[in-house]
C-alpha cells in the first residue's frame, strides 16, 4: 500500500521561509507527476505547484516567484521551498502523486495526512 507523509511546516513570521517534504513509500515503478496542494480554512483545496517526470514545473499564479517545487526521485520525495511567505499563505499542505505502477499504467496516491503552514503578519 502506498503512503504519502509530509513534514516541514510550522509557525513563521510574514516574509519567512520554510521548506516542506514529502515521502512515498510502498510498491511502485517510479514516480511520474509530483504535486502539492493547499487547503485554508473554508476554502477548497487547491493546487500550488506541479513536477513533472520530464522536470517541467507550473505554478498557482498566487505563489510564482516565491515557491520551488524540486524533487528527489532517488529518495521517492518531492520539497517545496517556500520564501517571502504572506499570512495568505496559511493552509494545510498536501502532497499527491502519480506513480507508474506497472509499464505505462499510472496510478495516484491517496492523500497523505498533511502538515500545518501558518504565517503570521
Amino acid at each position: 500500500q502506498v503512503q504519502l507523509v509530509e513534514s516541514g511546516g510550522g509557525l513563521v513570521q510574514a516574509g519567512g521561509s520554510l521548506r516542506l517534504s514529502c515521502a512515498a513509500s510502498g510498491r511502485f515503478l517510479s514516480i511520474s507527476a509530483m504535486d502539492w496542494y493547499r487547503q485554508a480554512p473554508g476554502k477548497q483545496r487547491e493546487l500550488v505547484a506541479t513536477s513533472t517526470s520530464d522536470g517541467s514545473t507550473n505554478y498557482a499564479d498566487s505563489v510564482k516567484g516565491r515557491f520551488t517545487i524540486f524533487r528527489d526521485n532517488a529518495k521517492n520525495m518531492v520539497y517545496l521551498e517556500m520564501n517571502n511567505l504572506k499570512p495568505e499563505d496559511t493552509a494545510v499542505y498536501y502532497c499527491k502523486m502519480v506513480l507508474t505502477i506497472a509499464p505505462y499504467k499510472y496510478s495516484p496516491t491517496p492523500w497523505g495526512q498533511g502538515t500545518q503552514v501558518t504565517v503570521s503578519s
